[in-house]
């Protein structure tokens, strides 16, 4: 990826999606951001980069030319929880915007993607790390309208001559300067623990005690920011260079490989910060699988990807800079 390119981000004002833009941009590709904003921030969106409002179902066939190198697709509803209880919401905007946004690129001529995929793809899938061949049994409608799309790109690369990478990404945390996790109402742990830290929260609740893990709380891999934005950049560049050629859809796992606890998590901050962090146990949240830890072989191997971030506490101490800023906003 040495030459300058195009590339369409769509989510590119939510957490992720603002993240690698600001990446392309640094490393400098011309970037067109597209978000209807329903959970993204326009403040969020990189400066230098094109932004356009809306949905992907209403103007990616607008936007995309031949012009554009190809496309990095973040937006989509992403709570589990909300997902059980409006699952007709999950399959209009996560599979229904992704079938458009397929119709525009074939229509455009534009056949490279990288998609935002998850472990929830993976469902409960108990003991791991977990490869690519895994079983997939997602527990949610979230986790199941990702797997969707993820079929639903195969077919467009064996049909139509698509490249694609999937990336299923695990646990995320961290902050890349100005660009960090917030989300309102906010539902991931660690800002919701930061939170707490900030004393915009009294407590933090915990979901759950009785997993079958070592402290009975649910144990996740969770992955820096910023590195997880260098293996978007890695899978443009293995598309770009025929690594992934014309007709594959390759998907890769993405974590650290380490595995870490709700209370652990907790811990984490309440050491970063130095503050006390209050928290008490409620019950199980519907969907949550008990362990999700990534094996990154196939990244590795095929992107020449490796995490460098993979101390927890580097990823809450750029998170806490992250929130601290946040919190002197007017």
């Amino acid at each position: 990826m040495t030459e300058p390119q195009r590339y369409l981000v769509t989510g590119g004002a939510g957490y992720v999606g603002s993240v690698v833009a600001a990446h392309l941009l640094e490393r400098g590709h011309a970037v067109t951001v597209l978000d209807d904003l329903s959970t993204g921030f326009r403040e969020a969106v990189p400066d230098g980069a094109d932004f356009v409002e809306g949905r992907v179902q209403d103007a990616a066939a607008g936007l995309l030319d031949a012009s554009y190198a190809g496309v990095l697709h973040f937006a989509a509803s992403s709570q589990v929880g909300e997902s059980v209880a409006r699952p007709e919401k999950y399959w209009e905007n996560n599979v229904g915007g992704t079938m458009a946004l397929l119709a525009a690129q074939r229509a455009a001529g534009v056949r490279r993607l990288v998609f935002s995929s998850t472990a929830a793809t993976y469902g409960d899938p108990g003991a791991g790390p977990l490869t690519e061949t895994s079983p997939t049994a997602p527990t949610s409608p979230y986790g199941a309208t990702k797997l969707a799309v993820d079929h639903m790109i195969a077919g467009e690369c064996a049909a139509h001559g698509l490249a694609a990478v999937s990336l299923r990404y695990f646990n995320v945390a961290g902050a890349y300067g100005r660009f960090g996790e917030r989300h309102e109402p906010e539902s991931h742990l660690v800002p919701l623990v930061l939170q707490v830290a900030l004393g915009r929260r009294p407590e933090v609740l915990v979901h759950g005690d009785d997993y079958p893990t070592p402290d009975g709380t649910c144990v996740r891999d969770y992955l820096h920011v910023a590195d997880l934005a260098d293996a978007h950049l890695r899978a443009l560049g293995a598309l770009a260079d025929g690594s992934v050629p014309a007709g594959e859809h390759l998907v890769c796992n993405l974590g650290n490989g380490n595995g870490f606890s709700v209370r652990e998590v907790i811990e984490t901050v309440r050491r970063v910060t130095g503050r006390p962090v209050p928290a008490t146990t409620g019950p199980r949240r519907p969907g949550d699988p008990a362990v999700l830890v990534a094996s990154a072989a196939t990244a590795r191997a095929r992107l020449g990807w490796t995490p460098s971030r993979t101390d927890l506490a580097e990823a809450v101490a750029d998170a806490w800079a992250f929130a601290r800023r946040e919190g002197a906003r007017p």
